[in-house]
């Protein structure tokens, strides 16, 4: 938790980068330090295994920042164009990484984070498909690489097509991975479009138990002994994320507490993304498959191309 509060407090003051990436960064160099019993430390089983119940109360507590109501305020073209954009970024991505011949763990990690909300989306998979220890940390940086690229090409682009503020604000919340991504990319246009893309960004995060039960179908784990039954299809975190949902809508809660809970929420998912970091070997990751690139560009290219057509066709 220590670690994850600290990454909260250094990216406020640059709130593009994600805390979730710094984090994860810090448990990388942690894990690959050339010091025996720092190495002996950080893999140790009770660290891991707290780490990653951080990282499930913090995709439940995701559900607090999702008030039904102001996605519904968008109206169905913006919902139609979240729905249009998530999906078909899943699939094609699957397909095209399947076709590829990548392994089918990380094409599901990274068809869930540029479907759905980068590294969140991928936390949230990551433990219940087949995959291997450093297919997250590849994942999450194609997210961040292309994120990036995402948060200076739209605002570009859409100024040169003359795009009105709301329209820049609903391409920028259905194609851009990371809310701080979409933030800044929105920000040049004020604060109409800061607020569009907040909104539609947050119908995208509303579909993340929909992308991990088609992740968990796809690619679930399966139980080697017969005799021991498979993983229920909709695990504790994601129904507290829903249940989260429920609450958020229907305002329970004063702001100064979702205030808190939203602090808590970035600190636990910052928390528990230092101890997948901690899992991760560095020599595993380089050099970077062409194959991952190529498939990460296509799924950018993908969500940029359904967002933005149909943004300019419906809002």
């Amino acid at each position: 938790m220590a670690v994850g509060l600290s990454c909260v407090v250094a990216t406020n003051a640059v709130p593009w980068i994600s805390e979730l990436l710094v984090a994860l960064i810090i448990g990388v160099v942690a894990a690959n330090l050339p010091i025996t019993h720092l190495r002996v430390a950080v893999s140790h089983a009770d660290t891991l295994t707290g780490a990653r119940a951080l990282l499930r109360v913090g995709v439940v507590m995701l559900g607090f920042r999702l008030p039904i109501g102001d996605i519904v305020a968008i109206g169905l073209p913006g919902v139609t164009v979240i729905i249009a954009t998530v999906t078909l970024t899943y699939q094609m991505t699957c397909i095209l990484g399947d076709r590829l011949g990548l392994n089918r763990g990380l094409v599901t990690l990274i068809a869930s984070g540029f479907a759905v909300c980068g590294a969140a989306a991928i936390a949230a998979v990551e433990g219940n498909v087949r995959r291997r220890d450093q297919d997250p940390a590849l994942a999450i940086a194609m997210v961040t690489i292309f994120g990036t690229l995402m948060m200076v090409g739209v605002p570009i682009v859409a100024s040169q097509l003359t795009l009105s503020d709301r329209q820049l604000g609903v391409w920028a919340g259905a194609s851009i991975h990371e809310v701080g991504q979409v933030v800044a990319a929105a920000s040049s246009a004020g604060a109409v479009a800061v607020a569009v893309a907040t909104t539609v960004k947050l119908g995208r995060v509303a579909l993340l138990s929909v992308v991990y039960m088609a992740a968990l179908k796809r690619d679930g784990r399966r139980p080697v002994n017969p005799d021991v039954s498979s993983p229920p299809l909709m695990p504790w975190f994601v129904w507290g994320f829903v249940l989260a949902v429920v609450i958020r809508s229907a305002g329970f809660l004063p702001d100064e507490v979702l205030n808190h809970i939203d602090s808590l929420t970035t600190t636990c998912l910052a928390a528990g993304m230092f101890g997948l970091g901690l899992e991760i070997r560095v020599a595993s990751l380089f050099p970077l498959p062409l194959r991952v690139l190529w498939l990460s560009a296509a799924s950018t290219v993908v969500a940029a191309s359904v967002a933005g057509g149909l943004t300019v066709m419906l809002v």
